[in-house]
């Protein structure tokens, strides 16, 4: 009886492993194989967009040192000759070259305009809290007017305002339109 008794079990446990094993074999499809025809316009396709990809890139780039943006479609002019903006660095407010040249020649303008005075706006990209970018936004308006305070423009004539990332210059999230934004702008208030 209790050899009747294993058997059994012996049994059960031998023909659930096949029926489980008979589960989990794995069906072959037949896949036919692509015409030589598809198969170039797929590779050619695929170098079209490789191409499309390289170009855009290479315009970004061709805007950008680094992550600051160094091109000019954005930029308005304070007076004839005079950029009003300068640009940053991600999560930064210490003035590139680039902008040191825009703000020296923003502070001779100033300086031989001595009736205008000015608001520097501080501008962040997209990303980040609400209250950080105010806060960086500040920052990079400061930075601009303690530069234009060093080459001789008074501080009564300069206000500070910070708009974060409420005003963007340019709508979009890829690292071209968040150079565009991380700015400070230099604009007449009379």
């Amino acid at each position: 009886m209790r050899l009747n008794k294993i058997l059994k079990n012996a049994l059960l446990v031998i023909s659930a492993g096949i029926i489980l094993t008979a589960c989990a074999t794995k069906k072959e499809v037949a896949v036919e194989a692509p015409k030589k025809e598809e198969t170039k316009k797929e590779e050619t396709k695929k170098e079209e967009t490789k191409k499309e990809e390289v170009t855009k890139i290479e315009k970004i780039a061709g805007q950008m040192q680094g992550d600051v943006y160094i091109g000019n479609d954005s930029v308005k002019y304070l007076a004839d000759g005079v950029a009003d903006r300068v640009f940053f660095a991600t999560n930064e407010s210490i003035l590139t070259t680039a902008s040191r040249e825009t703000l020296r020649a923003q502070a001779a303008w100033l300086r031989a305009n001595s009736n205008i005075t000015v608001v520097l706006e501080g501008h962040a990209d997209e990303r980040g809290t609400r209250e950080y970018n105010l806060a960086l936004g500040e920052r990079r308006a400061n930075a601009a007017k303690d530069y234009l305070m060093t080459y001789g423009v008074s501080s009564d004539r300069i206000t500070v305002i910070s708009y974060g990332k409420e005003r963007p210059v340019v709508s979009g999230s890829n690292p071209l339109a968040w150079s565009k934004n991380r700015r400070s702008v230099t604009v007449k208030a009379n």
